[in-house]
């Protein structure tokens, strides 16, 4: 299984030969790829859910990632969600959240689990209440041993958000910013829009102009904790240098949004969910907790390429598909294959939600003509969706609706 998963990353990263320059990034990146990434899906889906416009009979095709984003559509009432992934540890993320949302006996139960994330009552719940009922593959998983020799689940007791790739890359952000004399939890102290502007000004902004922060950021291996492949990379800057791109998207995260509203920022300069006190994703939320628990059964939750799933399922059955910033790694050829198959799949009414790094949407010239002209690429939604995003590390969000469908 495990290096099943993994030649399936390298089939989607690897473009240059072993020995090249590139090569070598590639490989670096899927080595570290191997685990988990994102303990925290960083995507807004409040925005998703919008673009989307999700009806009580969409079939929602998602790249699963952390799963935080999966359970929250469940509170526009699809009829089914189906989440592919490539990544095993992502697989057994969403396998986990889901169960503990059915098993766990109420959303206290489910809140400390994953919104505080931190008590070693978690332990005792996975144990009692939450393991039986998972599958083998993904008890394996959380009962398995990760590079420190600690069982995976302990994470939970810990505080999860610190862990996987993401999680270590903000550890070492914070750390970074510390020998800098500059503490990121700052920002968490402001108590307006102009304060955090002002703290973000005197304290953050300084750092990006530093010789040492100039150069690591101009290396494409300093992003692979973000999930950034090089040919990403390559994306993210354009013709800007590493650190002003950077910057202005640190700024837009630390400053476009008030704090008491945006969990993204919340959990990049406080490294978790303030206590589980602080603004909170959908599926976390009190409100929609028993949304989330009785419409669980609706996730198929897949180890599989997005191209190949779809290839594998009939003519116009599908209605909504979330891309994240995937395409972003590919080549043309795959790029074509995976719009062949949505093209093939949609229903009337289908819409496409995906992010790149770089502002513009990436399909036209790439994807070839006849299949692209089914497409109705929404720019002015897209270019508002973009400043609406509350993640605000990508560049682009960007709609694309079947030709021929109302709205």
């Amino acid at each position: 299984m495990a290096a099943s998963a993994h030649k399936k990353v390298t089939n989607a990263v690897h473009r240059h030969r072993h020995l090249s320059k590139q090569g070598l990034l590639e490989r670096a990146f899927t080595f570290a790829f191997r685990g988990l990434v994102y303990a925290q899906i960083w995507e807004d889906p409040a925005v998703d859910m919008e673009a989307l416009a999700i009806t009580p009979d969409s079939h929602v095709v998602t790249i699963a990632s952390g799963g935080c984003n999966v359970l929250s559509y469940l509170t526009a009432d699809p009829a089914k969600i189906t989440a592919v992934d490539l990544n095993t540890a992502h697989i057994a993320l969403n396998r986990l959240k889901l169960m503990a949302a059915q098993a766990l006996p109420d959303h206290a139960a489910f809140h400390r689990f994953f919104a505080r994330a931190d008590d070693k009552a978690n332990i005792a719940a996975y144990r009692e209440i939450v393991a039986p009922r998972l599958d083998e593959a993904t008890r394996r998983y959380w009962e398995g041993r990760d590079m420190t020799g600690r069982r995976r689940i302990g994470g939970f007791a810990r505080g999860i958000y610190r862990h996987g790739l993401l999680g270590r890359f903000i550890g070492a952000a914070h750390l970074l910013a510390r020998l800098h004399g500059v503490n990121p939890k700052r920002m968490l102290d402001a108590q307006s829009r102009d304060e955090q502007l002002a703290i973000f000004e005197r304290e953050l902004a300084p750092i990006f102009d530093k010789g040492f922060v100039r150069w690591l950021t101009s290396q494409p291996a300093s992003l692979f904790g973000l999930g950034i492949p090089p040919a990403q990379f390559e994306a993210l800057a354009g013709d800007d240098r590493m650190d002003n791109v950077l910057k202005a998207r640190l700024k837009k995260l630390a400053c476009d949004f008030d704090l008491q509203d945006n969990y993204f920022a919340v959990q990049a300069f406080g490294r978790g969910y303030a206590g589980g006190e602080g603004p909170l994703p959908p599926y976390l939320q009190a409100t929609n907790h028993r949304a989330v628990r009785d419409r669980a059964e609706r996730v198929d939750v897949r180890h599989i390429n997005f191209t190949d799933f779809l290839a594998n399922q009939p003519a116009a059955s599908c209605d909504r598909y979330i891309l994240l910033d995937a395409q972003d790694w590919m080549d043309d050829e795959q790029l074509n294959a995976l719009w062949s198959q949505i093209t093939r799949t949609a229903k009337p009414g289908a819409r496409v939600l995906f992010r790149t790094a770089g502002e513009p949407s990436i399909l036209p010239g790439r994807v070839a003509d006849d299949v692209l002209a089914h497409w109705d690429y929404r720019a002015d939604a897209s270019r508002d969706y973009t400043a609406r995003d509350r993640s605000a590390i990508y560049g682009g969000v960007h709609l694309y609706v079947l030709k021929g469908a109302d709205a």
